[in-house]
């Protein structure tokens, strides 16, 4: 069911971390799917990775289902694995509605090299905005609109008492950096690949991790696709088949589909050329999904 929040129980029966897919979406213009946009979400605090389109609503509507953390002025943290547009369209929304909604804290945001030439340029296109808040009567609290952008190297980028993040650099076609992330919690493990073709790694850095939330394009839909197109999905994506190979590796407790590029199949077909070859648990996640 679109929508649905879907509540997998793993790990200690009291566990504090949940996965939450604000956005499980492409760059194809799914009206069912906002950008991409992963929360973790710790006692109370969230943490986000990628801001596709649509990241702030998405958080509001997870929030009125109950987890707090995603409201608006509760986004304070973020993690981009690269710079595609699909990835950070929702970089400005993320900057600017929790601002308006009485964040009063600066949003701190880790990526690779690019991201400070990216807050700065948005910064600026925005300033006529910002002068009018602070200045033209509404009430407002500039340090919500205060941006610290920190451009990351592969290793532990951020600890705090709730999580340890790690970033892995992952193989996205002609990306120089891009980057997957794992959170390491009290009780969880997750490892969340970012776009990532094979090659990358995934198998070493999940090793049994609790979730594994991965992107994926589907297999029959790729052998219709055009040359150049088939070309271009090899370098930078991973099939079914070969998430497959993968997960057999990884042994994630749970496999978790995001960002699929389905094309002419659809998701039970995906489901199948998984299950084909894994046993392991595994889900087509949707927005607003929660593990």
């Amino acid at each position: 069911m679109k929508f649905a929040i879907l509540l997998l129980l793993l790990g200690p029966v009291h566990a504090e971390t949940k996965v939450v897919l604000l956005g499980t979406g492409t760059p194809n213009a799914d009206p069912d799917r906002s950008g991409p946009s992963t929360a973790i979400v710790v006692n109370g605090t969230s943490y986000l990775v990628d801001f596709g389109p649509g990241v702030v609503r998405r958080a509001s509507a997870a929030a009125k289902r109950g987890i707090a953390g995603l409201e608006a002025k509760n986004l304070k943290m973020a993690f981009v694995t690269h710079l595609h547009s699909d990835h950070t369209a929702g970089y400005a929304d993320l900057i600017l509605t929790p601002g308006v909604l009485e964040r009063d804290a600066p949003l701190e945001v880790y990526g690779p090299r690019g991201l400070k030439s990216m807050t700065s340029h948005l910064l600026a296109a925005y300033k006529e905005d910002m002068r009018i808040r602070f200045h033209g009567g509404e009430p407002a609290k500039p340090r919500g609109y205060i941006v610290n952008a920190h451009e990351i190297r592969p290793g532990v980028v951020y600890r705090d008492a709730n999580v340890t993040v790690e970033a892995f650099p992952v193989r996205h076609g002609a990306w120089e950096q891009a980057f997957g992330y794992k959170f390491k919690t009290a009780d969880r493990t997750i490892v969340i690949s970012g776009d990532a073709a094979p090659g990358s790694g995934i198998e070493q850095q999940c090793n049994g991790c609790d979730v594994l939330v991965h992107e994926v394009y589907s297999q029959a839909g790729f052998n219709k696709r055009e040359p150049a197109w088939q070309q271009y999905h090899a370098r930078y994506h991973t099939s079914t088949v070969q998430l497959a190979a993968i997960a057999n590796q990884s042994k994630p407790g749970l496999l978790v589909l995001t960002h699929q590029l389905i094309w002419s199949s659809n998701p039970e077909e995906m489901l199948r050329e998984i299950q084909a070859s894994y046993s392991g648990r595994v889900v087509f996640g949707n927005d607003l999904d929660v593990f």
